[in-house]
């Protein structure tokens, strides 16, 4: 039986590599495949990982029909045994649906890789409709660390050097700024709970270790 399988994680996490190993093992076995993604970091219609690993995707927009474009594919004699979707949060709930349709009438095994939250802690209505339907959820064990060596559960943005919980919920970056196509001001971070609800930033830790403690006396 087909499944719809969720794996999810925060960013630097290596959702993209397993994305791409999946692939490639699944590829390996004689099995055939098509890749999705929406907004890599790139800026290309490519799955690509922060370990340097790239692959071609088709870019899945807003109005893209999953159920449509692997309806024609089949009816022109194409083989489909997995789909590989990675970004999966930015997907609308109703391409998860599509989704899900696929692997439960087509039998065409479903593999999505995605963040759950967004910078403001709130789920993406996509990774959302995934923890809904999927047949399973797995959660990434290679865990990404905060720069205070805590396990890392939320995602920052920073902007102009400040971390911020309000603006557009999608925003194009990564946590190395050099990368990114968005902005060179906007950037992204992986922090601990506690220190995402402080704002405190790797980079702004380190301007408050350095100022001067006051002299216990005066």
């Amino acid at each position: 039986m087909a499944e719809l399988t969720f794996w999810t994680g925060t960013m630097d996490a290596g959702k993209s590599t397993l994305a791409l190993q999946t692939n490639h093992n699944h590829a390996a076995r004689g099995r055939v495949g098509l890749i999705f993604t929406a907004h890599d970091r790139s800026g290309e219609a490519a799955v690509t990982s922060r370990l340097g690993l790239t692959h071609d995707a088709i870019e899945v927009t807003d109005d893209f029909d999953f159920w449509r474009h692997a309806v024609d594919a089949l009816t022109h004699g194409a083989r489909i045994d997995y789909l590989i979707c990675d970004e999966a949060q930015f997907y609308t709930p109703e391409q998860i649906e599509a989704l899900a349709k696929i692997t439960d009438e087509l039998q065409i095994d479903v593999f999505c890789f995605g963040i759950l939250t967004d910078f403001r802690t709130r789920l993406f209505p996509g990774a959302a409709r995934l923890v809904e339907l999927a047949d399973r959820t797995e959660v990434l064990q290679v865990e990404a660390l905060c720069w205070c060596g805590k396990r890392a559960t939320h995602n920052a943005r920073v902007e102009d050097g400040v971390m911020v919980t309000e603006g557009d919920q999608v925003v194009v970056g990564d946590t190395d700024r050099e990368s990114g196509t968005a902005p060179s001001a906007v950037s992204y971070e992986v922090l601990c709970r506690q220190h995402h609800r402080r704002r405190l930033t790797a980079a702004r830790a380190q301007s408050v270790s350095l100022v001067p403690e006051p002299l216990p006396f005066g």
